[in-house]
């Protein structure tokens, strides 16, 4: 699991004053084009929706990257002869830096006292 190779998170007691965001499991079935069972895929969400603006949190930042933007680079990259490498990242998010401290609920099934 990605969480803990990157060791993105401890298990640890709830300080006071502070609140806990829930988590629950997403399911989502992935379907070949004849509609017959590709893979069964799962993820772990935090409900969000309990946070608040100026409380819990101060700015919502989502990288996108616009296909004129990667056209543009193509072309840059094939006019000036530059290397192109391509990469997936799953998870990317657990390579960013917060500067709160956010608690979370351990997940259903997860248990470790």
């Amino acid at each position: 699991m990605q969480f803990l190779r990157n060791k993105t998170w401890e298990l640890t007691e709830l300080p006071k004053g502070k609140s806990v965001l829930g988590v629950k499991w997403v399911y989502k079935t992935k379907l070949h084009s004849n509609g017959e069972v590709d893979k069964n895929k799962a993820g772990l969400v935090v409900k969000g929706y309990k946070q608040k603006f100026g409380v819990d949190y101060e700015e919502i930042f989502t990288p996108i990257t616009r296909l004129e933007t990667v056209r543009l680079l193509l072309s840059l990259a094939a006019q000036k002869g530059w290397q192109v490498h391509q990469m997936d990242v799953k998870s990317s998010f657990l390579n960013g830096f917060l500067e709160e401290e956010v608690y979370v609920e351990q997940p259903p099934g997860y248990v470790k006292n």
